[in-house]
């Protein structure tokens, strides 16, 4: 994105985690980092629910026992784990800025246990001597594209559950996600409470905005010109979870990706009844959307119909995160911003939250 690198990283990130990594040997480590959260109860309870078996993108996957050290290759698996009451030993970090990769939405179900070691992928994927080392005896790749050769190299080292078939890598929903992390962890029924309390709080809000139902609404950010993310990226549920519906064409233009750039000929997708920005520098960047005639020109900016949310701030994070514990957090800023959006008047200013 123009004038911010975490711009590019919220795409490119997603973008590289597809690619294939060189094959690396393990290594041993003595860091008896990790931590279960929750008490001797839970764990009784969790243990009845072994072995469990969980279908992926490259087969099946059976955890015979409960997890003490639980490494997240998926880039927001670690908040469903620590919603579950469990504090992973390896996280990986996806938009940087947060000790152990955990977000403030999330900070405080970290407890009395170690922050996790955080691993990074620069694009040649999971850092597998890293991960090797922290001798995990499960691998977390819920939230990720890992290729075959990844899900093989990893499986080496412990039972490794990787991106279900059903959705584009890097498509799954967050309550599938959480239901399967909670099944990975012996808490089926617990990760399905926390699914239906967040639903709750979707439900809520489409309820006291039925204004929603009736529009339209896209989520985009100005990567390297304009790049809309489509039905099957986290960031467009949200909108369609409070009711709105997308662009009709969307998922024809983007194809089997969670977004894609769009060509100047396609700048129609974005005159709905809300644009969803996220940007790197809302000033300079909503000037050069609006100097882009075939942008400017829409309704959408005449309306005064745009959302803009500071992708470096936590809830700009948030918004791109899309997990079951930052999902309560984004939606106390950003359904008062879509109200505005929608609300029929256009002078009507969609301001931004102050915390």
């Amino acid at each position: 994105m123009p004038g911010s690198s975490r711009g590019a990283r919220l795409v490119a990130t997603l973008a590289s985690a597809l690619l294939l990594f060189t094959t690396a040997a393990a290594c041993g480590s003595d860091d008896d980092s990790g931590s279960d959260a929750a008490g001797a109860d839970k764990s009784a309870s969790a243990n009845s629910a072994f072995p469990v078996t969980l279908a992926h993108k490259y087969g099946n996957t059976t955890v015979k026992s409960e997890p003490k050290r639980i490494v997240t290759v998926g880039l927001t698996d670690q908040d469903a784990v620590l919603a579950l009451g469990k504090v992973p030993v390896g996280t990986t970090e996806w938009l940087g800025g947060y000790k152990g990769a955990i977000g403030p939405w999330a900070a405080d179900k970290l407890g009395s246990g170690k922050t996790p070691t955080v691993l990074k992928d620069t694009g040649t994927g999971p850092q597998t001597e890293k991960i090797a080392g922290l001798r995990p005896d499960l691998i977390l790749a819920v939230y990720g594209g890992l290729t075959k050769d990844q899900y093989t190299t990893l499986s080496k080292f412990a039972p490794v559950v990787a991106q279900p078939k059903q959705y584009n890598d890097f498509g799954v929903p967050w309550q599938q996600q959480t239901e399967i992390i909670g099944k990975a962890l012996g808490q089926e029924s617990a990760a399905k409470d926390l699914v239906k309390g967040v639903e709750s709080d979707f439900a809520t809000a489409a309820k006291d905005n039925p204004e929603f139902a009736e529009s339209t609404g896209v989520m985009a950010t100005p990567y390297e010109g304009i790049f809309v993310f489509g039905s099957q990226d986290s960031r467009s549920r949200v909108l369609t979870d409070l009711g709105f519906k997308l662009p009709t064409d969307l998922d024809k233009v983007i194809g089997d990706k969670f977004g894609a750039n769009i060509s100047k000929e396609r700048t129609d997708l974005l005159n709905t009844g809300t644009a969803v920005w996220i940007v790197g520098d809302r000033a300079k960047d909503e000037a050069k959307l609006h100097k882009n005639a075939l942008y400017g020109d829409l309704d959408v900016v005449k309306q005064g119909r745009e959302v803009f949310v500071e992708e470096t701030s936590d809830y700009g994070n948030s918004v791109s995160f899309v997990s079951v514990l930052s999902l309560p957090y984004m939606l106390e800023r950003l359904v008062p911003q879509l109200a505005a959006a929608v609300d029929g008047d256009t002078a009507t200013k969609v301001t931004e939250p102050t915390s």
